[in-house]
């Protein structure tokens, strides 16, 4: 929003504020008009019979319930008003002169094209001084002015009053044309704050969207990774039954009875995931919490796995544990799969500033390889780099792979 920005048009609500309070300056008129006549006030001059007083009292305030609806037109009807109420010598000039003000301070608030109400508003104020000036030299006003010196002074009174006169005036006519000018800008200020208020919160949404989807898509992959591991481990175990169907059928028989478990886990973990990705939030995602679950399972399919804890559990933020975990679930399939290894020891790490998973296996250390789509080591490395960590991948010397990855996690 810039310098061009347009005030909306006033509310109903306003719009009947306007009209309450023109109603309320036209019976304040009328009643200080007539305890004008009342005192036999005559502004210097013969007044008009009273009709015509009681016209220019109405036209000096009805109009302004239309101040901010038309106020550049209020403001020019106003003023010839004020000038023909004074130049017919109307014995009212207070509640005129506030609905003058009220005019030319609208006209400063809500006039939606600046240009005209800034040359209207210098016009009505310069015209109001040659006003001032014509009927203090060339009217019976001029008689109010006093021209006997009054002793110890040191200007005389018409002096001393001129000058009130037009200091009053000055003061006047400058909060008017001043306070509408702000009343603008502190509109435009407050329309502006909207705005920003509206792009802030269009912004929240976008990257809470963004959020999301990043998310579902880490959820996504997760859903790869079961897939990957129990079928993984169902191919073992199937390949196991195979060969020991003929010559040794119960262990073929435990070998299947392995695959039938892996096919219920996977098809319900997937399940589970499949719900929250419908969902599209992240609850139910896997965690460092569900690692002795994972090791059972991976056990009852062939490998010996041990799960040490070290360090006094903490909660955790979701997304780190739900990678820690899925790097110790891809690092034993790949021992399953690649590794030839007859057990493993899987270590759950509570560090100061971090948290650490490690998978050492006792195969014959040949790396994973990292499949097209993106999985494997390199799938661990996205998911610790994503947290800013650290992963170290590769064969031990007495024998046999680890996998280690650290986690940043603040205490």
């Amino acid at each position: 929003m810039t310098a061009t920005w347009t005030r909306p048009p006033p509310t109903a609500r306003q719009v009947r504020a306007d009209a309450l309070l023109a109603a309320g300056l036209a019976a304040g008129t009328l009643l200080t008009l007539e305890l004008g006549r009342a005192q036999g006030a005559t502004l210097g001059g013969a007044p008009p019979s009273p009709a015509e007083q009681t016209a220019w009292a109405l036209a000096i305030t009805l109009p302004l319930a239309l101040r901010r609806r038309a106020p550049l037109l209020v403001l020019a009807v106003s003023a010839v008003v004020y000038v023909g109420l004074q130049a017919r010598y109307v014995p009212e000039a207070l509640v005129s002169s506030v609905a003058l003000y009220l005019a030319l301070f609208t006209a400063g608030a809500w006039a939606r094209d600046r240009r005209a109400a800034l040359v209207l508003r210098a016009a009505v104020v310069a015209g109001m001084f040659v006003w001032l000036a014509v009927g203090l030299a060339v009217t019976p006003y001029g008689d109010l002015v006093p021209d006997a010196d009054v002793p110890g002074t040191a200007v005389s009174p018409r002096t001393a009053f001129l000058v009130f006169t037009y200091a009053f005036n000055v003061v006047y006519f400058g909060a008017a044309v001043a306070f509408g000018e702000l009343a603008w800008r502190s509109a435009r200020q407050q329309a502006q704050l909207v705005d920003r208020t509206a792009e802030l919160e269009a912004e929240r949404e976008e990257v809470a969207r963004r959020t999301r989807e990043a998310e579902r898509l880490v959820l996504a992959r997760d859903l790869h990774d079961v897939v990957a591991h129990h079928v993984s481990l169902m191919g073992v175990q199937a390949g196991a039954a195979r060969r020991a169907l003929d010559r040794r059928p119960e262990q073929a028989r435990e070998a299947l009875a392995r695959v039938e478990r892996a096919s219920r886990d996977a098809v319900e973990e997937m399940r589970r995931m499949l719900e929250v990705l419908r969902s599209g939030e992240a609850a139910g995602a896997p965690a460092v919490t569900g690692l002795p679950e994972l090791v059972q399972r991976t056990s009852a399919d062939g490998l010996a796995v041990d799960l040490t804890v070290v360090g006094e559990a903490r909660p955790l933020p979701p997304s780190v544990s739900a990678a820690a975990y899925r790097v110790v679930q891809e690092a034993l399939t790949n021992t399953v799969k690649h590794a030839a290894a007859s057990r493993a020891d899987v270590r759950l790490r509570y560090l100061p500033d971090a948290l650490e998973v490690e998978v050492v296996d006792d195969g014959r250390g040949a790396p994973a390889p990292a499949p097209s789509a993106g999985r494997g080591q390199a799938g661990m490395r996205e998911r610790v780099d994503l947290h800013g960590g650290t992963l170290e991948a590769g064969p031990r010397a007495p024998g046999g792979y680890r996998v280690r990855a650290r986690f940043p996690v603040p205490a």
